[in-house]
This record gives C-alpha cells, sequence and structure tokens, in this order.
C-alpha cells in the first residue's frame, strides 16, 4: 500500500484529532447516563463513543501505517500481543489492582521507533483487542494519544530513569484526562476490578461518582505509566545499540 501525500495524511490526522475531540467533549458537557453495552441500538450515548472513537481512530491508521518501514511493521504483532494478552489477564482475573499494565508493547515500539509507530501500535491495539472486547474501543484515543505522546518524547530513555519518571507522571496524568469520561460516562466509573475498588473508596470519602472517577484515573493512570515506562527503560538500556539503530526512524 502507498502512503498518501502528505497534505492528505495532514488532512486525515487532522479529522481524526478533532473528531477525538468532539466525542470526548461531549461525553464531558453532556454526562450521559442511557449507557448500555449490551444494547447498543437502545443506547445512543454508548453508539456515539463507539463511533466517535472508532472513526479517527481507522482514519489516523490510514494515514500513518503506510509510511511505516517493514522492519517497523514486523515488531507490531508482538506489541499487540504484549498489550492484549497483560491487559485481558489483568482485567479479567480480579486482582485488587488498580492498574492496567495494557500499553508496554505500544511504549516499547514508540520509544524504538518514534511517534508514528507508537500511533499506529496504540490504534491497532484498540481496534484488534475491540474485536472481542468491543469496549475498548471507546478507549482508543487514549491508547492511540500514549503512542504518539511517547514517541515525542522518546529521547528520555536514552537519559536518566528519573526523567522516565517524570514522563510517566505527566503522560498518566494526561491519558487518565482522557479516559476518566469514558470510563464514568459509558461504564459508570467500574470497569475493571482494582479501579472500581478505588471508586467505590473515594465515593466512600465523599466525593461524587464523577469526582471519584477523575481521581481514580489520576492516581492509577501515573502509577501505570510509571511502571510501565520504567520496565520499557530497562528493556531499551539492555539491548544492543545495534538493535535499537535498526528502528531509529533517524537512521531510516
Amino acid at each position: 500500500m502507498r502512503p498518501l501525500s502528505r497534505p492528505v495524511r495532514i488532512t486525515l490526522i487532522s479529522i481524526s484529532v478533532a473528531l477525538f475531540v468532539i466525542t470526548w467533549l461531549w461525553l464531558v458537557l453532556s454526562q450521559p447516563d442511557d449507557s448500555d453495552f449490551s444494547s447498543v441500538a437502545d443506547s445512543r450515548s454508548t453508539a456515539i463513543a463507539l463511533v466517535g472513537f472508532l472513526v479517527p481512530t481507522i482514519l489516523s491508521l490510514i494515514a500513518v501505517v503506510p509510511t511505516l518501514p517493514v522492519r517497523t511493521l514486523s515488531i507490531i504483532p508482538v506489541a499487540l500481543v504484549l498489550n492484549i494478552v497483560v491487559g485481558q489477564v489483568v482485567g479479567t482475573m480480579g486482582l485488587p489492582l488498580p492498574l492496567y499494565l495494557d500499553s508496554f508493547g505500544t511504549v516499547l515500539v514508540a520509544v524504538l521507533a518514534g511517534p508514528a509507530a507508537g500511533l499506529a501500535t496504540g490504534g491497532l491495539s484498540s481496534l484488534v483487542w475491540g474485536a472481542f472486547n468491543p469496549t475498548i474501543i471507546c478507549f482508543a484515543a487514549g491508547y492511540a494519544m500514549m503512542g504518539f505522546a511517547v514517541g515525542l518524547v522518546r529521547q528520555l530513555w536514552k537519559s536518566s530513569w528519573w526523567k522516565v519518571v517524570i514522563a510517566g507522571l505527566v503522560l498518566g496524568f494526561l491519558s487518565g484526562l482522557v479516559s476518566a469520561p469514558v470510563a464514568n460516562f459509558i461504564f459508570g466509573g467500574t470497569a475493571g476490578t482494582g479501579t472500581g475498588l478505588l471508586v467505590s473508596g473515594y465515593e466512600s470519602l465523599g466525593f461524587s461518582n464523577t469526582s471519584a472517577v477523575f481521581l481514580q484515573s489520576w492516581t492509577s493512570d501515573p502509577i501505570d505509566k510509571v511502571i510501565i515506562f520504567l520496565l520499557v527503560f530497562a528493556v531499551y538500556r539492555a539491548l544492543p545499540l545495534r538493535t535499537r539503530r535498526t528502528f531509529d526512524p533517524a537512521d531510516a
């Protein structure tokens, strides 16, 4: 598949970002309470969230994937398996951990190959995983954003571990900001055993459900990303220099 021209790619990415933002703002401003994933056809908010996050994800992948070199495309399937298997295990085993651990593959690819590869890995993860767990599609914006953002600051993984920790805290906060409205207004803030317990804990302190979900996201996401970022830091630094250069877009 031949890459699209630069103006067309920029247009598709711009449309994708606009649709992501519009859908997110609609959730925040309208605060729907009719979500029902068991019957999407009867739930206006669920249908809007699915379409509003699915369409821009597909458009961004159309713009980005054809531009990636074969060597980068070859490692993305491995990253998808890491994301989905670990994320599914953590999400379904009933562990009382307010973590996700479902973006290790995305972060690793983004650190190795840059923002376009990170965006593609995050977006594809949400689509592939969403094929048998449709609820994941509603978090597509967060997956894609994380891959792109990590790619932009990938040089930090070549420096000190504490800079990686700071990046994890900052990007974790942004990730929580993106995902909290979805978790709250589409899933009632109870998606996941550990995260649901944390939401309940904040509610027991007197916070409203919406405030509790945002606080849970701003607690879980930074910790989750710091753990993943440090794991990727250890793996990246252990890789031979030749391997790192193989995927580095600057050496293409």
